[in-house]
């Protein structure tokens, strides 16, 4: 449970400190190990070798004696040599008869106790039962482990002569100190391992920690009703790159959802204000237009001035109230979902039927197929086409030396798309998000919604209109649709 409550940062720690140590252990562990076991077949070998070398030096003496070679007469033919072959192999040398009495050892002089008189009955068995009449005793005293090998003494004609027993003692000081020089090697090794691992420990930890509380720093901030900032984190890891990429998506999903709900919000609101004020303003017109009209009629004709000042105040009245009418219909065109009259049109003719009402001598029109259909009313449509050029030419300031609208109608898989491209002054950074509100406008006339209505009309047929501007150089809207 305590575990549980430690920081990701702390058990990253303690894990990889962990990790060492019980990697340091194990090493250690196997390395002493080993030593041991090659230590033990040191021994065996060395033994080995020895009795090997010292029957070969026994096998001599008895070819050049002089004596019988009987097992009585052992004593007297290794009388001075047992000597010398113990002097030569720095072993002790014991020789038994057949039956495990004690004939001849190259110890000068010992105490009764301090050598076996006659050789266990267990011993004797194993030495004549074994296939290489071979058997090692092995025993452990004073801290200190002794081998004791017997095997047979062979006369000129291979009959066993007598038993050879070489007692050896196993010496490790040399093996244990090499074995402590390494310990002591390694330990240092593994100090200054420990050390390393204790700072790359802090340092990935902190990095690994520091990645995470950014990423949760950035999503405790992360609000509907505000732009959200992406997370940018360089030379990360994969498991981090793709919790950082899974965020930014997840920001740009919810900024475009934020914005689309916006729209959607503003929209429908200017959608029902343009219903009220069409509803509000037109009630009142033909009253008043009914009410003039009788007043021209009425009015006194003896009056030498009543005609003009009839006339002109008529006219005045009128002309107010054609406005009013006007901005009205405008409120209320945007207001009112276009009707889908799903006409199969020729857009290429449309598009540059829509052009003829334009007087500029810098629109260039230009197509791929002049045999593009698709299904929209031709009166949206030259809607559309007349909106985007109007405002492309009334981007381009007057004193332009070479002023050009271009107009392009192409195919694009089962996509027609419409491009209205203009070398006008272009749209400021901080209005490209409004470009399609309604009511936004930078022009000093106009009451914004011709843009709002394109865009309106378009995605009624299943298409869109994008925009791409750069300050100074001009303007390029896309629209597109499908096609039959």
């Amino acid at each position: 449970m305590r575990l549980k409550k430690l920081s990701l940062r702390v058990r990253i720690f303690f894990a990889m400190i962990l990790l060492v140590l019980i990697a340091s252990i194990l090493i250690a562990a196997v390395t002493i190990y080993q030593y041991n076991e090659e230590a033990i077949d040191y021994h065996k070998e060395r033994l080995e070798r020895k009795e090997i070398a010292i029957i070969s030096h026994i096998n001599k003496v008895i070819e050049k004696t002089t004596w019988e070679v009987a097992t009585e007469n052992v004593p007297l033919i290794f009388k001075d040599e047992i000597y010398n072959i113990a002097d030569i192999h720095s072993l002790r040398i014991n020789l038994y008869d057949l039956d495990g009495g004690l004939l001849k050892s190259s110890k000068a002089s010992f105490k009764n106790d301090s050598i076996t008189k006659c050789i266990d009955t267990e011993v004797l068995n194993a030495i004549s039962n074994t296939a290489n009449h071979r058997y090692v005793v092995k025993n452990r005293k004073n801290g200190e482990t002794f081998q004791s090998s017997y095997s047979f003494v062979y006369d000129k004609k291979s009959k066993p002569l007598a038993i050879l027993n070489l007692p050896y003692l196993e010496n490790d000081d040399f093996l244990n100190k090499e074995l402590n020089e390494f310990l002591e090697r390694l330990g240092y090794a593994y100090l200054f391992m420990m050390l390393i691992a204790v700072i790359l420990a802090l340092l990935l930890s902190k990095y690994i920690t520091r990645t995470l509380k950014t990423i949760s720093d950035k999503i405790n901030q992360t609000r509907l009703e505000k732009r959200n900032k992406k997370i940018d984190i360089e030379s990360s890891s994969e498991e981090i790159s793709t919790l950082v990429n899974s965020y930014n998506s997840m920001i740009d999903e919810l900024e475009e959802s934020a914005v689309q709900l916006a729209t959607s919000e503003r929209e429908q609101a200017w959608r029902e204000m343009a219903k009220q004020v069409a509803h509000e303003i037109k009630n009142p017109l033909t009253p008043m237009r009914l009410s003039v009209q009788s007043f021209q009629r009425k009015f006194n004709p003896e009056d030498e001035n009543i005609y003009q000042k009839v006339d002109e105040y008529s006219k005045t009245l009128i002309q107010q109230i054609d406005t009013m009418s006007s901005i009205a219909s405008a409120f209320s065109n945007f207001a009112k979902m276009p009707a889908q009259k799903n006409e199969t049109l020729n857009v290429s003719n449309i598009v540059k039927l829509a052009l003829d009402i334009f007087s500029e001598d810098n629109i260039e029109f230009s197509t791929d197929n002049s045999e593009l259909m698709a299904n929209f009313d031709r009166t949206q449509l030259i809607r559309v086409v007349t909106n985007l050029v109007k405002n492309g030419i009334q981007a381009i300031p007057h004193d332009k030396e070479d002023p050009k609208i271009i107009v392009r109608v192409s195919s694009e898989k089962e996509m027609i798309k419409i491009t209205i491209e203009d070398n006008g002054i272009g749209v400021a950074e901080e209005n490209k998000s409004k470009i399609f509100e309604p009511k936004f406008t930078t022009k000093t006339s106009g009451m914004g919604l011709g843009l709002a209505m394109v865009k309106n009309i378009v995605e009624t047929y299943k298409g869109s209109i994008t925009f791409t501007s750069q300050q100074g150089i001009g303007t390029i809207f896309t629209v597109t649709f499908p096609k039959i």
